[in-house]
C-alpha cells in the first residue's frame, strides 16, 4: 500500500516540486496552500506524514501544528522553513514536529526525513497493537454476577490508592485483578510490578525485593535495585504471599508503616511511594493462627479484602472465555479463524475444571492448535483429551475399592484412547501426578520429590521436560 504524504505550503511551485519528486517515489500526494486547508484535507485524506511550512497564510504552521496534537498526535510532522531560526526549530519541536529542515531542500533530504517519519509512524502503529493484544491477555472476562461485583468493586476501591488482598485458588486470574485495580487507579501510567514470592528461594527473597550493594553476598557484584524501588511511582503486586518467610514478612511491613526501605548489606534508607497489591491461594487467617504468617502484617494488606471465587462456580462464564481464548491463541499463532460448536460450548461448561481459567486457557490453546475444521466440536474435545468427566487430558486412573476393602486402580481405556495410546497416557499421567505433587508442597521440589519417592534432579529434569513451574503450584508455564 503507497505512503500518503500531505504538502502543506502556500508556495505552488514548492508544492508542485515535492509532490512531482514524491509521485515519482511510488507516493500518493495531496497539497494544501493554508492551514486552514491542510487541516480540513488531514480530516478526509488521512495522511501517514504532514510536510507542513512554518510561514503561511492566515493560521501559520504552529497553529496548525498544536491543533493536531489534539486531533492526531501520532501524526509524524515535518516542519520546512525558508526563514528558519534556531528558535523556530525548537518552537515546533515542543510542539511536537517530528523534524525541522530549512528551505531549500534538496530531494535526498526530503525523502529520508519522509521515510524517518514513517518509520516513527510504523514503530508508532506497532506499539499500539502490541499493547492492545497485552491489554486483551489482562481482561476480566465474564457476565456473571461474582463477576459484575468485583469489577464495580474495582471501581470503586481502584482510584482511593487502598490496600488489597486478593484471594482466591490457583488459576482463577488473581492478577487480572491487580492489573484492573493499577489501570483504574490514580498511577496507570507508573510502573506495575509483579513479584512471585512462591518462585523465589527464601534467601533471595529480600535482595530480590529491596535491592542489595555491591558485596553483601556472593554474587553481588553491583549495587542493584529491588522490586519496591522499581515500583516506585506504581504499583507492587505481591503474588502468593503466604509463602513469604516470616523473616521478610517483617521487612516488607517496616516498608508499609515507613515508606522507606534498605537495600541488603547497606545502611542508607529510600523513600518509596508504592501501592501495594498482595494475592495468595491460602487462608491466611489459619496461617496468622498457626504462626505461618505475621498477623500485623495480616491487617496492613487486608484494608480492602477481593475473593475470586473458582471457576465452577461462575460456569457461566466459561463460553465467553473459551471464545475468549481462541481468538488469542489463532491470532497470536497465525491460524485460520473458527469457532466453538454450540455443543462443545455446553460440553466445556460441564466440566470441573480444577485447574480454573488457567486450565481452561490451556486447553483452548490445545484445540486451536490441533482442530482441523472450522468450528470446534465436541469430537475435537475428545480426540484432544478432553474427556466428560474432567478438562485434564491425565484421568486415566480412578480407585476403585475392591472386596477386601483395597483401594486398587480402575483403568480408563476410552481416555488413554482418546489421548492416543498409552505411551501419550504415560506422559500425561506422569505430568499431572507431578504437578498435584507440586501443588500439594507449595511448589516445594524437594518436599514434591519425596511425595513422589524420587529422586530430586530426577524431579527437576521431569519438571522442565514438561514445562512445569514449581513457583505455580505445578502449573504450565504461562497462562492468566
Amino acid at each position: 500500500m503507497s505512503s500518503k504524504i500531505l504538502i502543506v505550503d502556500d508556495e505552488r511551485n514548492i508544492r508542485r516540486t515535492f509532490q512531482m519528486v514524491l509521485q515519482s517515489e511510488g507516493m500518493v500526494v495531496e497539497t494544501a496552500e493554508s492551514g486552514e486547508e491542510g487541516l480540513k484535507k488531514c480530516a478526509q485524506f488521512k495522511p501517514d506524514v504532514m510536510v507542513l511550512d512554518v510561514r503561511l497564510p492566515g493560521m501559520d504552521g504552529i497553529e496548525v501544528l498544536t491543533q493536531l496534537a489534539q486531533s492526531d498526535p501520532e501524526l509524524p510532522v515535518i516542519m520546512i522553513s525558508g526563514h528558519g531560526t534556531i528558535a523556530t526549530a525548537v518552537s515546533a519541536t515542543q510542539h511536537g514536529a517530528f523534524d525541522f529542515v530549512e528551505k531549500p531542500l534538496s530531494k535526498e533530504r526530503l525523502l529520508v526525513a519522509i521515510r524517518n517519519a514513517m518509520e516513527r509512524r510504523d514503530l508508532g502503529r506497532e506499539v499500539k497493537q502490541l499493547r492492545a493484544k497485552v491489554k486483551g491477555r489482562h481482561l476480566m472476562v465474564g457476565e456473571s454476577e461474582p463477576i459484575c461485583a468485583l469489577r464495580q468493586q474495582i471501581k470503586l476501591v481502584a482510584p482511593t490508592g487502598a490496600r488489597v488482598l486478593i484471594t482466591g485458588e490457583s488459576g482463577t486470574g488473581k492478577e487480572l485483578v491487580a492489573r484492573a485495580l493499577h489501570e483504574a487507579g490514580d498511577r496507570p501510567s507508573g510502573p506495575f510490578v509483579k513479584v512471585n514470592c512462591a518462585a523465589i528461594p527464601e534467601e533471595l527473597i529480600e535482595s530480590e525485593l529491596f535491592g542489595a550493594v555491591k558485596g553483601a553476598f556472593t554474587g553481588a557484584t553491583h549495587n542493584r535495585d529491588g522490586k519496591f524501588l522499581q515500583a516506585d511511582g506504581g504499583t507492587l503486586f505481591l503474588d502468593e504471599i503466604g509463602d513469604m518467610s516470616l523473616k521478610a514478612q517483617a521487612k516488607v511491613l517496616r516498608a508499609l508503616q515507613e515508606g522507606e526501605i534498605e537495600r541488603v548489606g547497606g545502611s542508607e534508607t529510600y523513600k518509596v511511594d508504592v501501592r501495594i497489591l498482595a494475592a495468595t491461594n491460602k487462608d491466611l487467617e489459619a496461617e496468622v493462627a498457626s504462626g505461618q504468617f505475621r498477623e500485623d502484617l495480616f491487617f496492613r494488606l487486608n484494608v480492602v479484602p477481593m475473593h475470586l471465587p473458582p471457576l465452577r462456580e461462575r460456569s457461566s462464564d466459561i463460553s465467553l472465555l473459551a471464545e475468549h481464548f481462541l481468538a488469542i491463541y489463532l491470532d497470536e499463532n497465525g491460524l485460520s479463524q473458527r469457532s466453538f460448536a454450540d455443543e462443545s460450548l455446553l460440553h466445556l461448561q460441564s466440566l470441573p475444571w480444577s485447574g480454573n481459567i488457567r486450565e481452561l486457557g490451556n486447553v483452548v490453546e490445545r484445540l486451536a492448535i490441533l482442530s482441523a475444521g472450522s468450528c470446534i466440536t465436541v469430537q475435537d474435545l475428545k480426540n484432544c483429551g478432553v474427556s466428560e468427566s474432567s478438562a485434564s487430558p491425565a484421568s486415566f486412573v480412578t480407585p476403585a475399592k475392591s472386596a477386601s476393602d483395597e483401594v486398587k486402580p480402575c483403568l480408563d481405556l476410552k481416555a488413554v484412547q482418546a489421548v492416543g495410546g498409552l505411551v501419550a497416557a504415560r506422559q500425561e499421567f506422569e505430568k499431572s501426578l507431578i504437578s498435584e505433587a507440586l501443588n500439594q508442597s507449595g511448589g516445594n521440589v524437594s518436599g514434591a520429590a519425596r511425595l513422589l519417592g524420587i529422586d530430586r534432579t530426577n524431579l527437576h529434569k521431569k519438571i522442565v521436560t514438561y514445562g512445569l513451574n514449581p513457583g505455580r503450584g505445578g502449573h504450565e508455564k504461562g497462562g492468566p
